[in-house]
């Protein structure tokens, strides 16, 4: 006789929309996720995305961009683009990087990417822990993109 298979076992949480819930609640209003990509590399601009989603139509299988295929990223991104409520690009170029330095190049690209979005939110969950100042209140969520399904949503974007 065979022994039963081993449970599943996961080994990190995954994306939620706890956070885009409580945040909607002390808010009223639309709540967007932030997350950026381009930080790690030593050339290139660094590019940003502001997703708000719509809770009664949410893609499958969304994710931290890290934890997923560049295949399956692929096939997400028109996924959430056609089904949420809002979503934005924004980039900051090599030479506003040299000017004003990654970290604040960074906080540009992300204020460009929510000042794209359709439906201007009032609260902005950003991946990280740095406060950045964004058109509407932000509050920094450490882990975020796999916390929260609109910043996981971001980071598929933001690649």
């Amino acid at each position: 006789m065979k022994p039963p298979k081993a449970a599943l076992k996961i080994d990190r949480p995954f994306p939620t929309l706890m956070l885009e819930l409580e945040a909607r609640a002390t808010w009223n209003g639309h709540v967007c996720g932030v997350d950026e990509a381009g930080r790690g590399p030593w050339a290139g601009p660094v590019s940003a995305a502001a997703v708000i989603l719509n809770p009664d139509d949410l893609p499958s299988g969304i994710d931290d961009s890290k934890a997923l295929t560049e295949k399956r990223r692929a096939a997400l991104e028109p996924l959430i683009k056609s089904r949420a409520l809002a979503w934005g690009v924004g980039f900051a170029s090599v030479e506003e990087i040299d000017e004003l330095n990654i970290l604040h190049a960074t906080g540009l690209a992300m204020r460009r990417a929510v000042e794209a979005l359709a439906h201007p939110p009032v609260h902005a969950l950003v991946d990280g822990n740095y406060r950045f100042k964004l058109p509407c209140a932000v509050t920094p969520v450490v882990k975020g993109d796999s916390r929260s399904l609109s910043i996981a949503a971001a980071s598929i974007l933001a690649k």
